[in-house]
């Protein structure tokens, strides 16, 4: 028989209480769902398994990861779609995990195990991290971050593409335009120099450095001395020989360091780039307190991250299980109000705050086509799930971004003396002109 299909709708629809906007193909070839639509593809019992076994996001990503689910068509149409169903429904909105466990849809529940067949909870896909608290110290700090960055650095020149800049890029001139992500990525360390009014000879701490793009251009093009901190041994690695292959190792000093652990202020700059997500809500004020002590009076602090929108009840903040267990273990993202807050009792004085939302959403596209043009070569570096975990949560991501579900800010802080002179001038956005 080949109806797996139009049984599968149905009883999705059931659970649901709304009708399925893709079509789905099922393992035994047959497909129910409205013509023309992205389908997915549900390519043996297991992935219902998966589902039913961990109802909601987490046993949808096991699916994909694993290679039970796919999709024919265009990744960001069917997310568009579904995201309703699953991920947009509003905090008080039933979810799929929920919905599964509603006495009035029981039945349907039921149907489902029927047509999954016997077996036990299929094992997780190997790329997904095992859960735990969320501790934040130093040790489980290293885990997370290698567990995310040390994937290989030849994947994420994929990925990135020439300029290695793993952070929202700040689009001048999109694409239409003749502009490119490199392009893009270079004005974006420009804008962070500009911001910071390096100097020749001034010192910068940038905590996060990623494979050191930002230290070497604060170097190379504003004669900054620099350190760069990381906890990924790949980065550090990859980031010395670029720095030694521009000549800049009297520049330019990259570290492997917790920046717990930094003493070697004062500093008369700080960045911050996509760093502060993995500090966790419980040490992001002991983190802007440590960057306020490393800073000398006066130095400014350029705090690049992503943000959430606030909730009603903020107590019942979860993680996004997905990221949590696949992509970033340990990140916590906050609303762009607890992030001032908590930089104005660390002592800082907040004098600029750019929201650059678009252009993330722009950037997340651009890694998309490139690990999509290069897809073959990025599974063989890293592996087939961790290429499809990359690819779901970077499409995703772009798509939260252009619905305003998340944003990214850049703020600009001074560590003000008591004098009260800033240093800044009376029009901030000179950096635009």
């Amino acid at each position: 028989m080949t109806d797996a299909a139009p049984r599968l709708k149905g009883l999705l629809e059931q659970v649901l209480g709304h009708p399925l906007p893709v079509r789905i193909r099922a393992w035994d070839g047959s497909e129910a769902g409205p013509p023309g639509a992205p389908v997915l593809v549900v390519r043996n019992r297991r992935a219902l398994r998966r589902l039913l076994w961990k109802p909601g996001e987490l046993g949808l990503a096991r699916a994909w990861v694993a290679g039970d689910l796919d999709i024919d068509g265009d990744l960001y149409a069917v997310l568009g779609l579904v995201s309703g169903l699953i991920w947009e429904r509003g905090e008080d909105a039933r979810g799929l995990g929920q919905a599964l466990r509603e006495s009035d849809v029981r039945a349907a529940v039921r149907g489902l195990f029927r047509l999954a067949g016997p077996g036990l909870p299929p094992t997780p896909p190997r790329e997904e991290i095992r859960r735990r608290r969320h501790l934040h110290t130093r040790r489980s700090d290293r885990r997370a971050i290698s567990h995310h960055y040390d994937v290989g650095n030849d994947f994420y020149e994929i990925v990135l593409g020439p300029s290695m800049v793993y952070s929202c890029a700040y689009w001048t001139a999109p694409e239409s335009a003749g502009g490119t992500l490199e392009d893009a990525q270079r004005d974006k360390l420009e804008l962070i120099c500009r911001k910071l009014a390096l100097r020749p000879g001034q010192r910068l701490l940038d905590v996060g450095c990623g494979w050191g793009s930002l230290a070497i251009h604060a170097a190379r093009e504003h004669g900054a001395r620099v350190v760069g901190i990381t906890l990924s041994q790949e980065q550090a690695a990859y980031a010395r020989k670029r720095v030694a292959g521009e000549g800049l190792t009297d520049k330019v000093e990259i570290r492997v360091q917790d920046y717990r652990d930094v003493r070697d202020g004062p500093y008369d700059a700080i960045s911050s780039v996509g760093m502060a997500e993995h500090v966790g809500a419980a040490r992001y004020l002991e983190y802007a307190q440590d960057l306020h002590r490393l800073l000398a009076p006066g130095g400014r602090l350029l705090n690049h991250q992503i943000a959430r929108r606030p909730q009603r009840d903020e107590s019942t903040y979860a993680v996004d299980e997905f990221i949590d267990a696949y992509v970033f273990p340990d990140g916590e993202l906050a609303p762009l109000g607890t992030t001032v807050t908590q930089l104005e009792r660390a002592g800082f004085e907040v004098r600029d705050v750019e929201p650059i939302r678009e252009h993330y959403a722009l950037t997340l596209r651009r890694w998309v086509a490139n690990l999509e043009a290069d897809g073959a070569r990025a599974a063989r570096l890293a592996g087939p799930g961790r290429a499809r975990v990359w690819r779901l949560y970077m499409a995703a991501s772009a798509l939260a971004f252009e619905r305003n579900r998340i944003g990214v800010n850049q703020v600009l802080a001074v560590r003000t003396p008591e004098s009260g002179a800033s240093g800044l001038p009376l029009r901030t956005r000179t950096w635009n002109t």
